[in-house]
């Protein structure tokens, strides 16, 4: 990406912001995911299925439709095509079906009427990206890619990838062909990064934050360190680079041995993790299948925006992320959580 910009300038076409309710009345930014955020489509899915049984509620609300998201995410797309193309041809990359967010990809590619393609599918040649198709080659101009950066292009990255396409980023920097999101944009969703974009948007927009952050602790700073190692019981500890609530470790629920385990992991890489304080999520009725009842369970919300060129969307609703065990505060779906759909009223 050194001396590159892409299309339209735009970096993160597509993003999800997670945020909390705490004990103090107070709405909090827990994260930000620009590398490829997932979970729109059970937010398309849980209002169809709501309102099949739901209908009449709806038309006495007035809830904010959400429906037009996949027109808007093409929309978008198109207007950071290569400036040498007229009419793109829009393309969905997945890792393939034993992804677990595959439902999302086929989902999303139906929504918008384009191709659902795996890197086998595609090819390179002389800078230009080509899709295989029974009527010959066809040439992609716009690749909204659900494939990690580290996969897209075994000649720039991880050599030993099956799940990308050689040349890509050489097409990519030719300015052939866009990707969404740019590679790199993970550097934005670093949760030691995270600690900065309060002064970010300070320093770039002249503005104050709308929403907090949470209280973060750099552990590659000698003053956090300290106070992490001597405060791991009372503390969230999670590393930087890790999605999918993978590696978080919630300090009430670990014995002595996990503790000294986590300081050992800590003193070993102390830039691999934060820290912060156990916020108290807000809680939702939920319907437990075990129980037949409703119960009060953790939630948080993940919002989406969409930018483009000169042009922006923000979905009205968002994905109600809930974790389904009792006291658990981790709710993505890779850790048992489930969703609820999310009305915004008119």
């Amino acid at each position: 990406m050194v001396d590159f910009t892409p299309e339209g300038g735009i970096y993160t076409h597509i993003s999800g912001t997670d945020l909390i309710k705490h004990t103090d009345g107070e709405y909090y930014i827990l994260e930000d995911n620009l590398r490829c955020p997932s979970g729109v489509s059970y937010v398309l899915s849980n209002r169809m299925a709501l309102k099949k049984s739901l209908f009449e509620l709806f038309n006495k609300l007035k809830a904010k439709t959400i429906y037009q998201y996949p027109e808007h995410l093409l929309e978008i797309l198109k207007t950071v095509k290569p400036a040498n193309t007229e009419a793109p041809n829009v393309v969905v990359v997945t890792p393939g079906m034993y992804n677990s967010a595959y439902f999302e990809h086929s989902f999303l590619a139906q929504k918008m009427g384009v191709s659902l393609v795996e890197g086998r599918d595609l090819y390179v040649e002389k800078d230009f990206v080509f899709m295989k198709t029974i009527r010959g080659p066809q040439r992609v101009d716009v690749i909204y890619r659900r494939v990690d950066d580290e996969f897209i292009d075994p000649l720039c990255f991880r050599k030993d990838s099956m799940l990308g396409v050689p040349g890509l980023m050489n097409a990519y920097r030719a300015g052939n062909v866009t990707l969404a999101n740019a590679p790199g944009t993970g550097v934005a969703d670093d949760k030691a990064v995270y600690n900065y974009v309060p002064d970010i948007i300070k320093y770039y927009l002249n503005e104050e934050p709308i929403l907090n952050n949470v209280r973060t602790y750099r552990c590659e700073r000698e003053d956090d360190m300290k106070y992490v190692l001597e405060n791991i019981d009372k503390l969230v500890v999670k590393p930087v680079d890790e999605s999918g609530g993978y590696g978080i470790t919630i300090g009430t629920t670990l014995t002595r041995e996990q503790i000294e385990e986590v300081k050992v992991r800590i003193k070993d890489t102390p830039r691999k993790y934060i820290a912060q304080p156990i916020m108290s999520l807000s809680v939702h009725p939920t319907f437990i299948d075990d129980t037949k009842e409703f119960e009060p369970r953790h939630i948080d919300l993940r919002t989406f925006s969409l930018m483009g060129k000169n042009t922006e969307y923000i979905l009205k609703g968002g994905l109600t992320r809930v974790a389904l065990k009792r006291g658990n505060l981790i709710v993505n779906s890779s850790q048992g959580g489930g969703s609820k759909d999310t009305w915004v009223l008119d």
